[in-house]
């Protein structure tokens, strides 16, 4: 199995524990595991700070057994340490047990006072497992760590996140960097989890990889780099796709160009804007490689469309009932869509007439608002984040790509990604714009649709943290050939 892929999958507490138990049944004690655990711990504090005054944080469970064998080799190498713990040492149970036994230095009682003079603290009080608010005394003590500045180290994960689904069960420990083991949980790349957990490390502890098969997955180029579609050298642009972005009004029309540019720019072939005839003058002062052809009705819209891929509809095209009425005949006439924008508001009323004529190969991109117009309750009725975009992909029929700063991308047959890479600057008009004609250029040389949303996202997210601050949408397709050529020079 290819490394980085199967790096890239993503769990939940569940699985996780299912691949603990199954270790321990191939003949790994679990004493062993939480050794390695504590050890990779201590080894990534070391990789990043010199020894200074630290506090570590134990629970009562397996995570506060991690922590003291993490006390315990930072000790060893000459680290000042203190340790707190919610529980008596004699009253903890298993592997925990053994290490709490094997930690030769005093224990002091969790407790906002222990964390005077630590210039570092190691929060191993609770793991993904959490089910209920922290005690008082433990939020208390988390606090005081932050409010003396002290980094926080989380072992698993920051203490009062729900490791299936990134949200805080009331308060919630900032970290620095976590360090977590196998592979990364729901709660390590869906908000606000991911901000709470600062840098994340992954560590290999010697459980068995879950199967490259896996149907949840951090978007990377190790999920999509052997079907991205580069040209040969005596590719002709007729083979590099067409693909149609259907326009708005004279006073609309920003947004279609912005797509078309994008798609451009990300390889596919032709290009065309469809315009209505009061937006031509305007679209045209403003066009060069891409093309414009003018339409009046839904007859002439076919015509324009003729021969296309893929076509973008939504992006300013007007929340009228020609919008609805174009994307009716867009597709029954175009291979591909890429739904996005206006399109949500248009169908909001009657979103079973919208998904009656999408297919596996349409592409959906709402933001969480424009998702409740086309989905509505189905973001508060699911666990999470993933769960939600899965259900409507399978509703729909059609890929759906929910947009935020953990973008998820699911597929009907029930594959999905979360988009780590995004960066703040991404936040201004017209960048979604740019990511489904992102997504469409994709769909235009033929990637097949899912792997086109994986694809636009990590590179529109990843031009977003290249380019940074004053970052505005029409920066994006001009930020496109940098990472394309590291992509290419990587393949």
């Amino acid at each position: 199995m290819n490394l980085a892929l199967g790096r890239s999958q993503i769990l939940t507490t569940a699985q996780t524990s299912a691949a603990d138990r199954a270790a321990v049944a191939r003949g790994i004690p679990l004493f062993v595991l939480m050794q390695r655990a504590g050890e990779a711990v201590a080894t990534e504090i070391m990789a990043r700070w010199t020894p200074r005054p630290t506090l570590v944080l134990c629970g009562p469970g397996d995570n506060g057994g991690d922590g003291f064998v993490a006390a315990a080799k930072l000790a060893a190498a000459g680290w000042p340490i203190r340790v707190a713990a919610l529980a008596e040492p004699s009253r903890m149970k298993g592997a925990a047990a053994e290490a709490a036994e094997r930690w030769s230095g005093g224990v002091d009682i969790v407790s906002s006072a222990c964390v005077a003079g630590a210039a570092l603290v190691i929060d191993a009080l609770f793991g993904a497992g959490l089910s209920r608010p922290l005690a008082p005394e433990v939020e208390q003590t988390l606090r005081a760590c932050q409010t003396a500045g002290a980094p926080i180290v989380a072992v698993d994960l920051p203490s009062g996140l729900n490791g299936d689904t990134g949200g805080a069960l009331g308060f919630a420990a900032t970290a620095a960097l976590t360090v977590t083991f196998h592979r990364k949980k729901l709660a390590h790349v869906l908000e606000p989890g991911r901000e709470l957990c600062g840098e994340v490390v992954v560590a290999d502890i010697g459980l068995a990889d879950p199967g490259p098969d896996w149907p949840l997955n951090e978007n990377g180029p190790s999920l999509w780099r052997d079907p991205f579609p580069w040209p040969k050298t005596n590719t002709h642009k007729t083979e590099r796709g067409r693909m149609a972005v259907v326009s708005g009004d004279a006073w609309s029309t920003g947004a279609a160009r912005l797509a078309a540019r994008a798609g451009l720019r990300i390889g596919a072939g032709l290009v065309t804007v469809l315009s209505p005839p009061d937006a031509c003058v305007v679209n045209a002062a403003h066009l060069e490689a891409v093309m414009l052809k003018p339409f009046a009705d839904r007859a002439e819209l076919l015509r324009a469309a003729d021969k296309s891929d893929v076509a973008v509809i939504g992006p300013g095209a007007g929340i009228t009932p020609d919008t609805r009425l174009n994307l009716l005949a867009l597709a029954v006439a175009v291979p591909a869509l890429v739904v996005d924008a206006d399109i949500f508001s248009v169908f909001r009323d009657a979103p079973d007439a919208l998904f009656k004529v999408l297919r596996p190969r349409d592409v959906m991109t709402p933001h969480a608002a424009e998702f409740e117009r086309i989905f509505p309750g189905l973001l508060k009725a699911s666990a999470e984040k993933i769960a939600a975009a899965r259900a409507a992909a399978q509703r729909a029929g059609a890929v759906v790509l929910l947009k935020g700063a953990d973008t998820v991308v699911a597929a009907p047959d029930g594959r999905a990604v979360v988009n780590t890479n995004a960066a703040p600057w991404l936040a201004t008009a017209g960048a979604g714009d740019t990511l489904a004609g992102f997504i469409a250029g994709l769909i235009a040389q033929g990637m097949d649709s899912f792997s086109a949303a994986c694809a636009g996202a990590w590179i529109h997210a990843e031009i977003g943290r290249a380019f940074g601050p004053g970052l505005i949408a029409e920066d994006l397709p001009e930020g496109a050939p940098a990472v394309l050529r590291k992509l290419y020079l990587e393949r």
